[in-house]
């Protein structure tokens, strides 16, 4: 077993640590302490991890149903389906000590599609029905809870093409299977594949980061209330087609990330984690610990070794069974507080980060999983969304961190959004606050940033599209209206926060289905309310397919963007040099990556403005968001070559900033005309 971290690399990175060394040594050695006792109790992390292939029901080699479960607080498990007419005194399971629960089904008795349950009896004589937390399939047929449904090894999914390299920097696409349609229904994994992914890879997108895979019983939960964490969701299609839809993503390069709930499980009993064997807490804290107030959910024990089996084995499942190439983390700040940041302000003060609120085992568990994902399966990929800012968060643990190898940069969304509501003009807009906030993330810790965030999508809120145009999308998307003012200045603004936001804001980007083409209206699932339609649990792909409509003009904005980066490549360059922020003028000027990015938000435009530049030379203009294709007004040459003079210290170009217009130049190879 391994000493204490060596944190002096972390401490170098951030000074502000050397007052909670302590602090960090301690969570250090809770950790080391945890790993001992896994080893007492499991062998290995290894064992743990595999711990999915003896769980739950699998075949055994001479083909009968091995059943097993752990569950401590009962006296009686029986299997019962549509196999045996739901006869519940058939097939009983037999103790094995330590609150283990086995039972061996012969060959043949169970086949591929049977519907099946546990009928349970507690210590205290309750008698309930429950499904396995191990479930790797589950349907609901009845419309009133889900079943387990055995899914036979005999579909056994043939992989064709290999997992791609990881990229350097993350361009990622944030999908939801179900809403991925112009149609008004549920969507399926084999219609993503066929149709959406071609055009996630054709705008220059890296990554898909999918939502909702987990089995959940409530569809407007956008799959953040889980209730089986080892089943694929059965509304958008079979384990084997979820499988096609990687593979797929791989054939066209793409890697793919599983949003992962781990920081919480639904309230669910008779088709979820909740009560499994009639106990308060068995994976979970019991009493008011265990009980996420804000979200009406459970909170993982993770001081238990059984909670830490079900969560190690459950991320080993989804990378081994259908070759998942990394996670986001969802609920991270959760996780890392007893108060779960629930009304909590974070100021930035280190005393909020490292008190009594501090969950530990918590910390312990997201460094173990980092630790066991990153020292097994090299070039994985693990994102924490978190809000608090927590130091260390995306440093190897050997120095004291986390483990993380990224971060949402949530304060930028946050900003925009801001912006948009309470301003009631751009001459508000403070340029030096825009540019603090893209570039205030932790040093050496990437991070990934966005514009606006899938919530913002949701009924009740607005898209950055639609508080920059509003009612008028309805009736001036098409290139045959007229472009008025409104439209005209949401169409150069959704360009500029978009490429200022991925230039500036962090070492990925991230992009929500839909905000690429400024997706008109918002997101509502079918519920009692809209009379359980489907009409705006869509995303309207077929919008940029027109020609006809400014949507395609967005869309080309995006894709350019995109392979820019994949040519260029900011992303993994330093932080970019800010030249220059000049709130009267509206201008921003940045280097990053040997590139000179140029903003002007004013709605003047400025002939022979002087605009730093990297370094001696002559450039040219790779992004102009005011080309035509664009949906701008071709103010600017594209044949046009800019030379470079020095001045003082610095290096500099005379540009045409248009109105409302970001461009990007970089260093022409081409030889000076005499």
């Amino acid at each position: 077993m391994s000493g204490p971290p060596d944190i002096s690399s972390l401490l170098e990175i951030d000074p502000h640590l050397s007052g909670f060394q302590d602090r960090l040594t301690n969570v250090y050695t809770h950790l080391q302490n945890l790993k001992q006792r896994l080893l007492e109790d499991c062998k290995s992390v290894d064992q743990l991890v595999q711990s999915y292939q003896e769980f739950g029901v699998f075949e055994l080699e001479n083909g009968n149903l091995r059943f097993k479960e752990w569950a401590p607080n009962l006296t009686e498990i029986t299997l019962a389906g549509d196999f045996n007419d739901w006869k519940r005194d058939e097939h009983k399971f037999t103790s094995k000590g330590n609150g283990l629960w086995e039972l061996e089904i012969p060959k043949g008795t169970i086949h591929h599609g049977s519907d099946l349950r546990y009928f349970c009896v507690d210590k205290q004589g309750k008698h309930f029905d429950r499904i396995s937390p191990w479930a790797r399939y589950v349907t609901c047929k009845d419309r009133i809870y889900y079943n387990m449904e055995y899914y036979g090894s005999e579909f056994e999914f043939e992989w064709n093409y290999r997992k791609p390299a990881t990229p350097r920097a993350l361009r990622i696409y944030e999908a939801h299977v179900g809403i991925a349609s112009p149609e008004p229904k549920v969507s399926s994994y084999l219609e993503f594949a066929d149709s959406v992914i071609p055009r996630i890879a054709r705008l220059g997108y890296n990554t898909i980061q999918l939502m909702a895979i987990m089995e959940h019983a409530y569809y407007a939960s956008f799959g953040y209330q889980v209730t089986s964490f080892f089943a694929p969701s059965s509304r958008f299609g079979t384990p084997d087609t979820l499988k096609y839809l990687i593979d797929t993503a791989h054939k066209h390069g793409l890697i793919v990330l599983l949003d992962l709930v781990h920081s919480h499980a639904s309230q669910n009993t008779a088709d979820g984690l909740n009560q499994f064997d009639g106990s308060d807490g068995h994976y979970f804290l019991s009493g008011p610990a265990g009980i996420h107030d804000q979200w009406n959910s459970r909170i993982f024990d993770y001081s238990n070794t059984e909670t830490l089996r079900f969560l190690m084995s459950n991320l080993e499942y989804w990378i081994k069974e259908f070759r998942f190439d990394g996670f986001r983390f969802d609920g991270v700040t959760s996780m890392l507080y007893h108060h779960h940041g629930v009304n909590y302000q974070f100021s930035g003060d280190y005393n909020e980060y490292f008190n009594e609120f501090l969950n530990i085992a918590a910390v312990n568990y997201m460094q173990l999983a980092n630790e066991y994902l990153h020292d097994t399966y090299p070039g994985i990929v693990t994102i924490a969304e978190d809000v608090s800012g927590f130091p260390g968060l995306c440093r190897p643990v050997s120095e004291g961190g986390v483990g993380f190898d990224y971060r949402l940069a949530m304060s930028i969304p946050d900003m925009w959004i801001r912006l948009l509501k309470e301003s009631t003009t751009d001459a508000e807009w403070d340029m030096a606050h825009i540019v603090f906030t893209l570039n205030n993330r932790r040093y050496k810790e990437k991070a990934i940033s966005y514009v606006e965030s899938h919530d913002q999508a949701l009924v009740g809120d607005k898209t950055v599209a639609f508080w920059l145009m509003d009612k008028e999308m309805y009736t001036n998307m098409s290139v045959l209206s007229e472009l008025t003012p409104v439209m005209d200045r949401g169409i150069s603004l959704h360009k500029m926060l978009r490429l200022l936001t991925f230039g500036l804001g962090g070492e990925g980007l991230l992009t929500f289905m839909g905000n690429e083409f400024g997706h008109p209206e918002w997101l509502d699932f079918p519920r009692e309310g809209n009379g359980e339609s489907y009409h705006y649990c869509r995303r309207q792909y077929n919008l940029p397919d027109d020609k006809m409509l400014r949507y395609k003009l967005l869309e080309n904005w995006d894709g350019a963007l995109l392979h820019a980066e994949e040519k260029f490549g900011w992303l993994d360059t330093p932080n970019g040099y800010i030249h220059l922020t000049h709130q009267s003028d509206k201008v921003i000027v940045f280097e990053r990556g040997g590139l000179c990015f140029a903003f002007n938000f004013h709605w003047e435009s400025y002939v022979g403005y002087q605009t730093a530049v990297p370094h001696p030379g002559m450039y040219k203009v790779i992004l102009d968001s005011d080309q035509g294709e664009f949906g701008g007004h071709s103010r600017v040459e594209p044949s046009a070559r800019y030379f470079s003079y020095p001045e003082h210290d610095k290096v500099y170009i005379k540009t045409y900033l248009p109105s409302r217009t970001c461009l990007v130049f970089a260093l022409s190879s081409e030889k000076r005309q005499s």
